[in-house]
């Protein structure tokens, strides 16, 4: 097992932030239990460097000429083990020791299909997308359902201004491979292994019901009563004190499944397929409830909030569910010691994990969970310190849907390359 190199920092000038990130990845590719010969880099910008992504991107080719193929985006934070980066310049890198037959860069340009019909097998893909783009969740689904697993992972770049992705290879010239709009990402075949989890970030406050009229994305009917009324009851409201009933919905989201099996598998917890979004706006008229979601007959839906206790308590869940995956079903003395001293261990490849993506929510991170770093601090101590890259994103992507206020977490195991 060899892990994946790893770096991150955060600096005014760019440059300076990527000297130190190389500084790092250099002297980690110079230890015996880091791979030394990485072909893929993901990239990850906070979104104060968007304007220099790709000459960030040209910079880095040139001083890890070995790594032939470059993927990423911006987020309005960026992550590395136990810290968080948001609202400063900062980038955050890892490296990935793939063969090159495992794994195709795609875009707009060189789309997974081209990949396909040349005899690749996609197993399952990371995917970086422009949330602003026409039909993104039909085209996530495509995507998806052109993989082997039907499993599809990644976020939607995120900032305040220019939204850049790149995907850039060997072949192309320095300023190729950085764009704006649609879908990007990486295709990984069946020889990469890797478990992927959703952790859910809202607790429902209302009993799940079915979805049973609609038009569009606006619910008329729950269970067969006016979905308005439905709603001020579960919040115990009404509309004769509006000013009250309005900082109600305004705090409230909704939980939607197409299965009602997959919206309480937990106790209190929503379950892995819940979408959560947005209630836009309430019609009095129709008695109806406007969210961010066209429907879909069979839809299931629970009104949520946002609970920092159940958020905190789901990751660490996710976490423990991914250790038991990988652990051996027999542990020696010397491996136990290892995965038991989490505390103070470093990276090590004993524990079956040469790196880590982590994509959450931009309303997620440290200041939700209580402090600066507190998120990525709990995914260390549910995974242990690994190597690991991410970004906080404008939604989240798994399976085959766009999620609101979760986080993925995939790791990646790897024999020798």
């Amino acid at each position: 097992m060899k892990l994946f190199p790893h770096g991150h920092a955060t600096h005014p000038q760019w440059a300076m932030a990527a000297g130190l990130v190389v500084a790092q990845l250099r002297a980690q590719m110079a230890l015996p239990d880091y791979a030394d010969q990485p072909s893929l880099g993901l990239v990850y910008l906070t979104d104060r460097y968007a304007n220099h992504a790709a000459t960030i991107l040209v910079h880095l080719r040139a001083q890890l000429p070995q790594v032939r193929d470059w993927s990423g985006t911006i987020g309005i934070g960026v992550c590395g083990p136990g810290v968080e980066y948001f609202d400063e310049p900062a980038l955050s890198v890892m490296l990935m020791q793939l063969p090159q037959d495992d794994y195709r860069l795609f875009s707009g340009v060189a789309p997974l299909s081209a990949a396909l019909s040349q005899g690749f097998v996609a197993q399952t893909a990371l995917i970086h997308a422009d949330g602003r783009s026409p039909d993104l969740g039909e085209l996530v689904q495509e995507l998806a359902q052109s993989t082997a697993s039907g499993h599809v992972f990644g976020g939607l770049a995120c900032g305040r201004g220019a939204l850049p992705q790149w995907a850039c290879g060997l072949q192309q010239g320095p300023n190729e491979g950085v764009f704006q709009g649609g879908l990007s990402g990486v295709a990984f075949g069946p020889a990469v292994s890797l478990v992927s989890r959703v952790t859910q970030g809202c607790q429902p406050v209302s009993a799940v019901r079915a979805i049973t009229a609609w038009e569009g994305h606006v619910i008329t009917e729950l269970d067969g009563q006016p979905a308005l009324d439905v709603l001020l009851a579960d919040l115990g409201v009404d509309l004769y004190d509006p000013q009250r009933a309005v900082n109600a919905v305004r705090a409230t989201l909704v939980g939607l499944s197409r299965s009602s099996s997959a919206m309480l598998p937990r106790a209190g917890q929503f379950g892995e397929e819940v979408m959560v979004r947005h209630i836009l706006g309430l019609d009095p008229n129709r008695r109806a409830v406007a969210i961010a979601q066209e429907l879909e007959p069979g839809m299931q839906a629970a009104f949520c909030r946002r609970h920092t206790d159940a958020a905190r308590a789901d990751l660490l869940r996710i976490g423990a569910e991914i250790r038991e995956a990988l652990e051996p079903e027999e542990i020696t003395a010397d491996l136990g010691r290892t995965l038991a001293d989490e505390a103070t261990a470093g990276p090590h490849p004993s524990r079956g994990i040469a790196g880590a993506i982590y994509v959450s929510c931009s309303g997620r991170g440290g200041p939700h969970f209580g402090a600066p770093h507190a998120e990525m601090q709990l995914v260390r101590r549910a995974l242990g310190d690994v190597p690991l890259v991410g970004f906080f994103a404008g939604g989240e992507i798994a399976h085959q849907n766009l999620y609101g206020y979760t986080g993925v977490l995939t790791v990646f195991t790897q024999g020798e390359a």
